[in-house]
């Protein structure tokens, strides 16, 4: 049977940069257009040209795609013409194949906030349409605030629409822009608008997440009929976001009845690189990726009670609706004061540990990990630190070297310009290769900003490690979380540190203690022991 046709629009770098915190640089815009190239997109949405200066600056440097790279504007404004409108024309320079404009189909925000008459907004969308067109350029036409408008007049909203794919738009596309709407009135009006002639290989949808349903609202359209979906990776957006692409887009390659009726730019092959791609975007906004994002969340495919990974040991398929590889995602085996031995087992054999079913190693390791975590350690969220102790249980655990002392201070002083800055600084000793060695490190980055007493340690500790300080230099620490795990007097810190290398490892460690800095050392120290680990062959 032949498969429909489905397009991706992806307004990452437009829409998605709307969101509270983000800004894109030019050169990390043409980062990311690139892997959403690699992906398979159709169009990619580059910003707004003349809106501000990083977007005019990525249509300048814009890398050649397959996708078709679109630039974003809105329809000529009243009282002049689509070839006089200079905020249009500079939409126009930007020279992309397709150009897509945001006009209003809600007769309240015509006459309200436009403040002008319905019939003039309908020939402004025309007008803006026609010109695209004449220029040998794709039109797309986003109707704004389409699905609040059209329960409030859907002759004047569809009437809109259909003036724009008379005037020779490609794609009309209706926008939940207050993210209100839900999947079962979405499915249902975008029936009607089909039903009203506008074909549905013509509608596009772009909803919001404000509900937390716009992947459920966007599906519903494409059950109804439109044929091309517009959202963002991470669900990036402004307020709660826009419809998040890293869940759409498996969801239509991998389940029924999207992936045998449809057919999209997104390979199979290229769907592997989609967890990648969405942690590359949390690394160019500097943010922790959720754990709990489907597909593509660390947690995704992890399996924490012991009844769980009993039946995964057997079949996978008993708890996991896809296969992890095929997003690139990995099975997790979490280890917790839940965990059985089937967890245990699993968890030592990804580790490249084996035991024997009924070994009483396994039953000291459980006990040790829940005594600990009454103590306030987590190896749920510290896959690492786990790793390491039942290393330790086995008697397979390499010295690598011995701290024997370590000292921070932290400075509150006046600069040169007499402005007050903290600086840290942190003394290590450390026995290697039997022989002692002394590290001073500051904590000062190359801006002149202190970045604190655990960044001092963790310098100060891998700068002359001997034979392994060259293994650690493509290690960095990417994340730190501190919670309070017991109150009043008897409190307890417990800190999480997530660290990478050049190898794109990610890993978590646990250090506790009623000291912060102490805990902090500790995790540090696991993280450290766990990288030279797994990348030396043993312990001098």
């Amino acid at each position: 049977m032949t498969k429909e046709r489905l397009y991706l629009y992806d307004t990452t770098l437009r829409d998605g940069q709307q969101t509270q915190g983000v800004q894109f640089s030019t050169p990390e815009k043409v980062q990311i257009t690139q892997a959403l190239d690699s992906l398979g997109i159709d169009y990619i949405e580059g910003g707004w040209p003349g809106a501000n200066p990083t977007d005019s600056a990525f249509f300048d440097e814009a890398p050649k795609t397959r996708a078709q790279l679109t630039a974003f504007g809105m329809t000529k404004r009243s009282g002049r013409s689509a070839a006089n409108d200079d905020v249009l024309a500079a939409v126009l320079n930007a020279g992309t194949g397709a150009v897509c404009l945001v006009g209003k189909s809600h007769d309240y925000h015509v006459t309200e906030a436009l403040g002008i008459p319905l019939e003039e907004n309908t020939d402004n969308v025309a007008a803006s349409m026609a010109h695209i067109v004449a220029q040998g350029r794709e039109a797309l036409y986003d109707a704004e605030h389409f699905f609040d408008g059209y329960k409030d007049n859907p002759a004047y909203a569809i009437s809109v629409c259909r003036a724009a794919l008379d005037a020779g738009a490609r794609w009309i596309v209706l926008c939940d822009t207050n993210g209100g709407a839900l999947p079962a009135e979405v499915g249902r009006i975008v029936s009607e608008v089909i039903a009203a002639g506008i074909p549905g290989d013509r509608l596009g949808i772009h909803t919001h997440n404000d509900t937390e349903q716009a992947v459920a609202c966007s599906l519903a359209a494409v059950d109804a009929g439109a044929r091309q979906i517009q959202g963002t990776l991470n669900g990036l957006g402004e307020r709660c976001g826009n419809a998040n692409l890293t869940a759409l887009i498996p969801t239509l390659l991998l389940k029924e009845p999207y992936a045998s009726r449809f057919e999209t730019g997104v390979s199979l092959e290229a769907l592997a690189d989609l967890t990648r791609i969405s942690r590359m975007l949390d690394d160019i906004l500097n943010r922790v990726p959720s754990k709990q994002a489907a597909y593509v969340g660390a947690s995704a495919f992890a399996h924490k009670a012991g009844l769980h990974a009993s039946a995964i040991l057997k079949d996978p398929s008993t708890y996991e609706h896809v296969d992890p590889s095929v997003v690139g995602n990995t099975r997790i085996i979490p280890m917790s004061n839940q965990a059985g031995q089937s967890n245990l087992r699993k968890r030592l054999s990804d580790a490249g540990m084996t035991v024997d079913k009924g070994d009483p190693a396994l039953g000291r390791i459980l006990e040790r990990i829940k005594a600990r975590e009454g103590e306030g350690y987590s190896y749920d969220t510290a896959q690492a630190s786990f790793e390491l102790l039942a290393r330790e249980e086995l008697g397979q655990l390499p010295q690598f070297f011995e701290v024997k002392r370590y000292k921070v201070t932290v400075e509150r002083r006046k600069n040169k310009y007499n402005k007050m800055v903290s600086l840290s600084e942190a003394v290590v000793v450390v026995k290697v290769d039997g022989e002692k060695k002394l590290s001073v490190s500051e904590s000062m980055d190359d801006t002149g900003s202190d970045r604190g007493p655990v960044n001092a340690l963790a310098k100060a500790l891998a700068k002359d490690l001997g034979q392994y300080s060259a293994i650690l230099s493509d290690m960095k620490l990417v994340d730190f979380k501190v919670r309070i795990t017991q109150g009043g007097t008897e409190a307890v810190t417990r800190v999480i540190i997530d660290s990478e290398d050049g190898q794109g490892r990610h890993w978590s460690t646990v250090g506790v203690s009623a000291n912060i800095v102490d805990a902090s050392f500790e995790a540090l120290l696991d993280a450290i022991q766990w990288k030279l680990t797994r990348d030396c062959a043993g312990a001098k």
